[in-house]
Formats: structure tokens, sequence, C-alpha cells
């Protein structure tokens, strides 16, 4: 046998070597990637309907290969082009024959390709006709149906076949002509563009309709004669009507389609949209714009995130606006002015550290800090006010002087903890503006940090108490990502889950915008902890809410940078958010993390830790550190006269006369704002006039604060004009008399106020009460023109 083989090899070598060759050739002669050819960018929701899609770089619509193809187009394109498909080994020699005999007996010109043969003339980009080339096609055409399945190869061909002009591939026909999925076309639909690659030309709108027609109408026949569908789809399908002018593809979330071809160019990404989410606050979006822009405010931007995914549910990145307008811009990853959407992590940040408990009184008073003096919104001042209210009501006052206590530096490396990617000046760059807009930062990372406190809550309570080290983390997009949280600890490296808690809890209060006040009468209203912000300038208007599922965050204002009356947080930005967090599921509330709460005694007045003196006890779950503050410093135990009256002590009264009592009193100045705004507050009565006092302060100044330069206006007529001195007293009725360098200028009683225009310099001012109480002051002096 072996001498046998060893003749044969020996005798036909020459025709073995060339048929080895020839093998070889037939092996390797399909390039490695058959298309290599751009395709358009495809964003789909995460049920798979498209969201948007770009044109591929060549200019051409072209989406990525399909992994499969409909039944009725299958049915209808083996039909018309290649019936015997599933059979042939990649050409068909009777169809090829009478193709080659027609071609050589008539003028007529017949292709006899096969689906197969097609697909390698598309690979090679359509080459000249010659019987060489269809030797070629051939060749690659048996190769190919040996490296494919017959699926495959029909899947290539629906992706990559001319379905005229630049629309190429099935599912891109379908879209362009018809407005559906392939998945959803018809009988007729689906005939109408079987036929097309074969002759794309025929797509004209208004042109060739007849010969499409004919073409289409004697493939629904075919159909009908081969038993594929009965004579009520053929019936109903002949009455169908061909395409026309193509349609424009899907825009539901266009600047996320902008983002997934940034990061995934050329790909088919399924990301976590949801689409009918998206839709219906499309929709809100457009109602509410159309309103704002009769204010001229022509753009805003709203993210909505899964608190336990981190997913984007749904991504708006611009109003439907114009092109003059800016409506390309995708607002949401862009930095803004943030106004006063910081607050709350300042705020959680000091409970968590036990700087202040949940309703701890904090000073509201006139302050000036470096010749930087804030302001609230409404320019009033309300003397002390309860540090949950101050964060409800987002006053400025408190916020610079908490951000002061706490220490700037702190609390901006807690911001980066925070992953705040665009805060990245150094700290003193921003100085205490910073928990009032004076950083910038994007909707993205906004809405990602509130949505990180909430995510750290939830984990807290549902696990054994423990956080994990990453819940700041960036939002994801593509259904097949997952988010990286990092790994379970026993503390938190950013802010304890019973300070985050307490921070929720007062966000909830804050009051929602016209026609929610009453929201907590309805069960079908869902609960929020939400916040708002106003740039300076009314630039940019915020309101961010989150819930135990969701993280929702709007930004209205103009991507130019325009500010416009009424460009406010509660104005423009809310009362899209509760629009928004209508149509979303309802949520429950947080659950308590009482791990990390302990239960202490808090003087109702004061909202500190209960002192001996307190007369109003409330037990309350307060963040664990917040033991460590200090007991209430504003209730006293003070002795007075038989009619309580007066303050008395044993240097002027009897002692069995004496009655004792606990009083709560502020300092001077914050009493001062405070009595006017809450009517049950008593001042701490005078002390008998014979009495010893133990250097009570009873004065304090308004204006000029410590420190505090003093600038002398000119008027127009270039006189200087006056600079009113003011003092809080606590007791208003008692003459004060007024001194500059010891020189007397004059007496006030009731309102503590004096005018004076004196030259630039340096002085001492002097106020001195009738019981003889003194108070000083360096006032630095200097002018400057209006």
């Amino acid at each position: 046998m072996k001498k046998i083989i060893k003749i044969v090899l020996k005798k036909h070598k020459i025709k073995l070597a060339i048929g080895f060759t020839a093998f070889v050739f037939w092996l390797f002669c399909l390039p490695s990637v058959l298309f290599d050819v751009p395709t358009a960018t495809v964003a789909e929701s995460r049920e798979g309907i498209m969201l948007g899609a770009r044109i591929a770089d060549d200019g051409q619509w072209r989406f990525p290969k399909m992994d499969s193809i409909p039944y009725r187009f299958e049915q209808s394109i083996l039909l018309f082009e290649d019936e015997h498909f599933y059979y042939h080994p990649g050409f068909n020699p009777v169809s090829m024959s009478k193709a080659l005999w027609q071609n050589i007996t008539t003028d007529k010109r017949r292709g006899g390709s096969t689906l197969t043969q097609q697909v390698i003339r598309l690979s090679r980009k359509n080459k000249e006709r010659s019987y060489f080339e269809k030797l070629i096609e051939v060749i690659k055409a048996t190769r190919l149906e040996v490296g494919y399945s017959k699926k495959e190869i029909l899947n290539l061909y629906a992706s990559y076949a001319p379905f005229g002009g630049n629309v190429v591939g099935l599912e891109t026909a379908s879209w362009r002509y018809f407005g559906i999925p392939s998945q959803e076309l018809s009988w007729g639909q689906s005939a109408a563009l079987a036929v097309l690659p074969n002759a794309p030309s025929l797509i004209f709108p208004g042109k060739n309709e007849p010969i499409l027609l004919a073409k289409r109408d004697k493939l629904l026949l075919k159909l009908f004669q081969k038993e594929v569908i009965d004579q009520t789809t053929y019936e109903l399908a002949l009455d169908e009507k061909l395409p026309g002018k193509p349609f424009p593809l899907p825009e539901i979330a266009p600047h996320l389609t902008e983002k997934v071809r940034s990061n995934h160019r050329g790909k088919r990404i399924q990301t976590t949209v949801e689409y009918a989410l998206q839709k219906k606050i499309n929709r809100i979006t457009k109602e509410h714009y159309y309103a704002l822009s009769q204010n001229q405010i022509n753009n805003l931007a709203v993210l909505v995130l899964d608190v336990e995914t981190r997913e984007v549910l749904a991504y708006i990145g611009n109003a439907p606006t114009s092109r003059e307008n800016n409506n390309y811009v995708d607002i949401i990853g862009k930095p803004r002015s943030t106004g006063s959407v910081l607050k709350p992590f300042l705020y959680s940040a000091m409970l968590d550290s036990g700087e202040l408990l949940p309703n701890t009184l904090v000073a509201d008073i006139p302050t000036v800090i470096n010749g930087y003096s804030p302001e609230n919104f409404d320019k009033k001042f309300n003397g002390a006010v309860p540090v949950s209210q101050a964060l409800a009501r987002s006053l400025n006052i408190p916020a610079v002087r908490m951000l002061r206590a706490h220490g700037l530096e702190r609390f901006y490396n807690k911001l980066h903890l925070m992953n705040f990617t665009d805060i990245k000046h150094p700290a003193d760059y921003y100085g205490l503006t910073l928990i009032l807009g004076g950083a910038e930062s994007s909707l993205w990372d906004i809405t990602k940090a509130y949505a990180g406190m909430a995510s750290t809550l939830n984990y807290f309570n549902s696990s054994s108490s423990e956080y994990r080290s990453s819940e700041f983390i960036d939002p994801i997009f593509i259904r097949d990502e997952k988010a990286s949280f990092g790994k379970v600890e026993g503390n938190s490296k950013v802010i304890n889950a019973g300070a985050i808690y307490s921070t929720l809890n007062s966000l909830q209060q804050v009051n929602r915008p016209a026609g929610q006040e009453n929201w907590g009468f309805f069960s079908s209203s869902q609960p929020l902890a939400w916040k708002t912000g106003t740039s300076f300038g009314f630039k940019d208007a915020w309101a961010v809410g989150v819930t135990s599922k969701y993280a929702i965050g709007v930004w209205v204002g103009n991507a130019d940078g325009e500010g416009r009356p009424g460009l406010t947080g509660v104005q423009a930005a809310a009362p899209i958010l509760f629009d928004v967090l209508d149509v979303l599921p309802k949520s429950n509330w947080f659950a308590t993390p009482y791990d990390e709460l302990v239960e202490a005694e808090v003087c109702q007045k004061s909202g500190h830790l209960a002192g001996i003196f307190c007369d109003a006890i409330a037990s309350e779950f307060i963040p664990k550190n917040g033991i460590k503050t200090q007991a209430c410093p504003y209730h006293q135990k003070v002795f007075l006269n038989a009619s309580e009256s007066m303050q008395v002590n044993s240097s002027c009264y009897p002692l069995a006369n004496m009655k004792q009592r606990s009083w709560f009193t502020l300092p001077p100045i914050q009493e001062y704002y405070y009595a006017r705004l809450h009517p049950e507050y008593k001042s701490l009565p005078k002390f008998a006039p014979d009495c010893l006092q133990d250097g009570e302060r009873t004065m304090e100044f308004i204006f000029p604060k410590k420190n505090e330069i003093v600038l002398l206006a000119k008027n127009f007529g270039e006189n200087l004009n006056e600079v009113i001195f003011k003092i809080a007293h606590r007791s208003p009725e008692t003459i004060v008399y007024w001194y500059i360098d010891e020189k007397f200028i004059g007496s006030t009683e009731t309102f503590h106020e004096i005018a004076l225009a004196p030259k630039p310099g340096s002085y001492v001012l002097t106020a001195t009460d009738q019981e003889g109480n003194e108070l000083k002051q360096l006032v630095e002096i200097s002018t400057a023109s209006l």
C-alpha cells in the first residue's frame, strides 16, 4: 500500500502540488474581516428600542451587522433572489447556466448569482462584472458556505445590501422608509424591501413607483402561490403603501446618542435608559421649555439615576431649542455655578463630625469675614435659626458661618472624596463663596453625589451596618456594564449613615413649589429630599432630589451664560423636578439607621444637648458623634424679684424673696433680630439698679462688625454720604451715649442708630449706656466713589 502511494505521489506530484496550492488558496481566499467598512452608531434603550443613530464615517447609513433577520423578510428575499438558498453549496449551476445561455443568445442580461455570491460581491465592493470576476465569486462563495452558517450568510446580506441612496442594510432601510424596526415590518413592507437590493435606484419619491409596485406585487403573488401567506394577508399586503420620502431616524435621546458615539463609535449600544420614562420626561421638558422660552430662558437638562445600580434611566441633555440657542450642547456634563446645592454636604459633614445636631441654633446676623459680607436671598436676618431650617430655607449667612467653623480646606477635601471633578482649583481660590456657588460643577457630578448619599444610607440599612468604599462613583449608561462600589468596610470614609439620614430628613421639609404644598395629604405622593440652587446673576437654576430609589437632577438656564429675572431654582427648576417625580414609581422613605444614631435628651428651644437649666426637653435620635457637642448655652438660671420684673442677686435683694427661673436668652445681636420674628421670646429682665452685675454682655455692634472697613460712598454731588452706626441692646429703652475718640457725638433711645459723616481714617467708636455698660471698637473708614 505504501508503495502504491509513493508511485502515485511520484507520478502525479505536479497535479497534486497544483491541487494542494489550489486548496490552500481556497482555504484562505476570504479575508479575516469580510466587510471592513465603517458603520453607524446606534443607541438603544434597555428594552432594545432605538433612541438615536449617527451616520457612518463614510456618509452611509449603514447600521452594525444584524444578529438575525425577521421571518417575513427572509421568506420574501429567498423567493425573490434565491429560492434554493438552503440547498446549494454557494452557487446554483442551473441558474448560472440559464443566465449564461441568455446572455450569449440574446441582448438581455440575466444574473444567476445566489445570495451567497451577492454577499461576496458586496464584500468586494461591487467590482466590475466579468466572467473572471464571476469565477472568483463562485470560489469564495463556496468557501463562505463552509465557514459560515446559512443564517449567518443571510444576516450578512441583510446587513450590507444596498437599499437606495446612502441607505445600506435592512434595519436601516426599515427605519428610513417605514419608521419602524425590521421586526415590525408587514408582509407588504418586507416584500417592497426585498426587491430593492436588486434595483436600489427604484427608491426615488415620485418616480419609478409603477416599476417598484409591479415587482413587489409579483413577489407577493409568489408568496401567496407558495402558501407562505394566505389570501387575506395577500390582499391586505397589496393595499399597503410603497416607501416614499425617507423618515428621519428617532431622536429620543440625542445627547446621549452623541455620548455613545464619542465612546463607542460605529457600534450598536444598548443603554440603561428606560424608553417609556425617557419619552415621558421628553414631553415634560418640552412643555416647560415652551413656558421658559417666553422669558428668554432657552436651555435645560434633566438626569435621572437609579440609586441602587447607579444606572442612567433618563438623559435629557438640552431643551428642544434652536441651534442659535445651542441646542447641540450637552449641558449635563458642563460645569456651571453650583448656587446652593452643595449646602447639604456641609450640613451632613458637620453632623458626621459632631459639630452640631440636626436642629442646633445657628446665627443668622449681619456678618463680615475678611471683607466678605454674605447676604440671604431675601436680604433679611433671622437672628438665630435651627440649622435644619437654615438648610431647608437655603439661608446663605448661616452656611458661610458654618463653613468657616468647619474649615474651608476640610470641606474642600470632603467634596473631592465625593468625586466633584470640576472643583479643580485650590480651596483658597474659592474661599467661603464655595458654599454659595463660588465653584462650578456639572449636573452629572451633582446628581451622582446626591445618589451617593442615598446609596450609602440604603446599603447601611440593608447590610450588617456596613459601608462600601466607593459610593460616589460615576453613573453608568451602558447596560452590559456594572457599577463597582468598592470593598465593604466597617466605617464610612465620607459621611456616615446617621448624618445622611438627618440631612435627608431636613431636605424633605423644604417647601415645595406652587401646587405641591399639600403633597403630604395624598397617599399617591412620594417623599423627596430635595434642594434648589440659584447662581449669582440669575444664570443657573438647580433642583436636585433623591428618594430611596431615584436621584433626579435638573438644571435650567442659558447655555451662553445670560442671566434672566425669575431664573431661580424654585421658580424655574423645581417644577420640572416634581413633574419628573410624578412619573416615577413610588418609593418608600429611607429606613432609620439606628446603629449610627444614639438616643439623647435635646433642648427643644436651642437644638443643643439638654443642659441642666433647659425647661423643655425631648428625647431624640441624633448622629453618634453628636453626643460630643456642648450642652445648651442659651438657657441659664436667673434670680428675679417677687414680681419677676427685674433680675436680682444677694447684693441687693433678700434671698428668701427671690424667685429662681430657667431663662432662654440669646446674645444681644441675635436677640435683636430673633425677637422680632418670635413674639413668644422674652428678653432677660434688667438687673435691679442697686445690684452688682458680673459683666453680662448687654450691648453688641450690628454695624460696623469687628475688623470691617467702612466705605464712605460719594453721591452724584461728590459729597460723602453719611454712615449709620448701629448697636443691639438688651434693653432697647435704655439711653445710649455715643463717642468717637472720646468726643461725645449724641445719644439714642429705643432705636440705637446714629448717622455720621466722618473723614477717612481710624477711630475708636464708644457706646455707653445709662447703667455705665461700655462697648468699644476700632473703626477703619475709607472712601469709595459711585
